[in-house]
């Protein structure tokens, strides 16, 4: 008899999964809150273009994510040239580091204090509790780490950089120092970092057409999307964890599965699935960030050449512009106007996640007169879109939280928990796609990945990259 598999949510980690299953003639049913496919990855259209929720980029070295990515999209991609720049102080860096920018910019005596400061932190490292900022100090010095580490992540994370946890340093930016940065920007060597890659693979209609793809396939293989169902809860047998796994949806209807996979941030899954009062406790000590997109339709083109531009400037609450018109012109749909996406980023509780949609507007329209990239007079309108539970927050000792709980699960043999939100870590496309391929597998071929051991920083023993004729194997 075929398995018959639950998956909850549609973004890149429960898609994959589910198109995987289902080319096994796996029987497969996808339960999506939303009334698109992608998660944080979809595209929507918008103002007779489209756009994606942010600025979204695929890149990976892993030849089985990247043979599964060119599998499914086929011939509908093109190479995209990143730019990217940083505005701080009412100039741009270039990102990654150009020195004789960073020098024009900063100004000579800056430079020198800069250069000071990074001697300094190998001289005398700091012998304090490892965090975010003392990791970053003593791989930058203080100085550098005020003007391109400090303002964005606290905008990003909503607390001091000193109460977040240096694992997000280590997943992130572990590999990159001044020496390779230096070094990458004078002789212009490979550049292996992930983050500073400066060429990546994207979709001609966004981000998100990849897992419409994949939603395609799904059905013609004879698998279901359930649109605007939310699940509300799981239920498992303590006595059997082995078997016997239910899906209650909202409307309190329960179905029986062989197997869930799980997306739904991990907060909720374990609140509502009747774990033990230590475990529930674990869990609400996890925070997750929300995000705030604010889009403005510009009457003008040919603003900036930037995809993308970190705000680490504080007099502007936004800490990420896009310009959706610099990455393929396809998703532009021969139109003149201009879309960008301002991003700000808030918890539950904070006033700004509940604010009126035109407040909300006229601090974008503020923000992107200060850095001086859009004649004000040119901006025709705005939207606004609420992403909640976007990011996993790392503060302090946050494993400590998260250990007791991925142990509590693993339990549950019938249950994979997968993604961004399902895993609470802090996923990249890539990640949450190899999850899924590994998830599929287990349930295949009853293969034993452990998927709690894929993190952001994994590395695979070859290496692969997608370029404009396909995949290049590397050595």
């Amino acid at each position: 008899m075929k398995k018959k598999i639950a998956i909850i949510g549609a973004g890149p980690a429960g898609l994959t999964a589910a198109y995987l299953l289902s080319k096994e003639g796996v029987n497969v049913d996808i339960y999506e809150a939303d009334s698109r496919v992608g998660g944080m990855a979809k595209s929507i259209p918008m103002w007779g273009q489209i756009v994606d929720l942010g600025p979204h980029r695929f890149f990976s070295s892993d030849p089985r994510v990247n043979k599964l990515w060119l599998n499914v999209i086929g011939k509908d991609y093109a190479m995209v040239s990143r730019l990217t720049r940083i505005f701080y102080r009412k100039k741009f860096y270039f990102y990654p580091l150009k020195p004789f920018n960073a020098l024009f910019n900063l100004g000579v005596f800056q430079s020198i204090i800069c250069v000071l400061s990074y001697v300094k932190s190998k001289i005398f490292p700091s012998k304090g509790p490892v965090n975010f900022e003392s990791w970053v100090v003593g791989r930058f010095g203080y100085r550098l780490y005020s003007i391109f580490f400090k303002s964005y992540s606290e905008k990003l994370w909503g607390i001091k950089c000193t109460q977040l946890d240096s694992d997000f340093a280590t997943q992130r930016i572990k590999k990159l120092s001044l020496f390779e940065a230096i070094k990458n920007a004078l002789f212009k060597f490979e550049n292996k970092h992930k983050t500073l890659v400066d060429e990546f693979a994207y979709p001609l209609k966004g981000a998100g057409q990849i897992y419409e793809k994949m939603a395609e396939a799904l059905i013609k293989n004879g698998g279901n999307i359930f649109f605007k169902t939310p699940v509300h809860s799981i239920i498992a047998s303590k006595q059997n964890k082995n078997n016997n796994i239910k899906v209650k949806l909202n409307d309190q209807s329960v179905k029986s599965y062989d197997h869930v996979i799980s997306t739904m941030p991990l907060t909720n899954l374990v609140q509502r699935l009747k774990a033990p009062n230590d475990i529930v406790d674990y869990s609400k000590k996890l925070k997750f960030r929300n995000t705030i997109l604010v889009y403005l339709k510009i009457n003008d083109h040919n603003l900036f050449p930037d995809q993308w531009i970190y705000v680490h400037s504080t007099e502007m609450k936004t800490g990420r512009i896009t310009n959706f018109s610099n990455w393929v012109p396809s998703i532009n749909q021969n139109k003149k106007e201009t879309i960008l996406c301002l991003e700000y980023w808030c918890n539950d509780d904070d006033p700004e996640w509940t604010a009126d949609d035109k407040k909300l507007i006229d601090t974008a329209i503020n923000d992107i007169s200060l850095s001086k990239l859009v004649n004000k007079k040119t901006i025709a309108e705005g939207k606004v879109i609420r992403v909640p539970k976007c990011y996993p927050v790392y503060s302090s000792g946050y494993k400590n939280n998260l250990m007791p709980i991925e142990n509590y699960l693993s339990d549950f043999k019938s249950l994979s928990v997968i993604g961004r939100y399902g895993s609470f870590k802090y996923n990249n496309q890539d990640h949450s796609i190899l999850m899924g391929i590994m998830a599929a597998d287990n349930i295949i071929n009853n293969s034993n990945y452990n998927l709690w051991e894929i993190n952001t920083d994994y590395e695979y023993q070859e290496t692969s990259k997608i370029t404009a004729t396909g995949l290049e194997q590397k050595q």
